[in-house]
């Protein structure tokens, strides 16, 4: 893992401003989240080999058949889950590199994380402990079933896609509480916001996305 913060060259803060200033012509306004982004060394959550395209907005392979998602995806997420202000606990359903539930750890008092693949999990809390995120806190499981002995939570972002909303989430969600997720299969996709009601939940469709499915059991 390339342990250099600060990065140069492709890496270095002159390439991430690029990206930042890509992200708002996308429509990204939060500049507390383009900043967290345009400062978080996302090299660090690649493979060294691809570091020089860590401040690319798109996708990259980070192993286990996983990829880390495209910046322009984190912030609008990240985006959607605070658009009605700030909240203190979140549930991530998706560790991955760990990219995700780092930028959420800059934004929100406490972040649960959960992932499927034990060896993929070892890596993100590697970076968690380098990058000092104290706030984090992660478990190797199933993440449909989420995290119920930490709930209920004021949020919860998926960064894999379900067919359909799992209804231990919805559960573990307080009322008024937002999902961020993708929802369907391969390029059916879309992102959607769900909020919990007293009744159920209301979904609002935001924009058609690509990731990889939802996937239960642990590795």
């Amino acid at each position: 893992m390339n342990k250099d913060l600060s990065g140069v060259g492709m890496t270095s803060q002159r390439t991430r401003n690029r990206l930042i200033d890509r992200l708002r012509e996308q429509g990204i306004e939060d500049e507390i989240i383009l900043n967290i982004i345009g400062t978080l060394p996302r090299h660090l959550f690649v493979d060294e080999a691809l570091a020089h395209r860590a401040y690319e907005d798109t996708a990259l392979p980070i192993g286990f058949n996983q990829t880390i998602s495209q910046p322009y995806i984190v912030a609008r997420m990240t985006e959607l889950l605070l658009s009605k202000g700030s909240i203190t606990s979140v549930l991530e359903v998706g560790t991955g590199s760990g990219y995700q539930a780092s930028v959420l750890a800059k934004l929100v008092d406490t972040v649960y994380t959960v992932e499927r693949i034990l060896g993929m999990l070892e890596r993100a809390a590697l970076r968690f402990d380098m990058l000092g995120l104290r706030n984090i806190h992660y478990k190797h499981s199933d993440g449909a079933m989420g995290w119920a002995q930490r709930g209920p939570f004021e949020g919860i972002i998926m960064t894999a896609s379900p067919t359909h909303i799992p209804e231990a989430l919805i559960e573990q969600l307080i009322i008024g509480g937002r999902m961020v997720l993708p929802l369907g299969v391969g390029g059916l996709q879309e992102l959607v916001v769900a909020t919990r009601t007293k009744s159920k939940f209301e979904v609002e469709v935001v924009e058609r996305v690509n990731f990889v499915p939802l996937v239960s059991g642990k590795l």
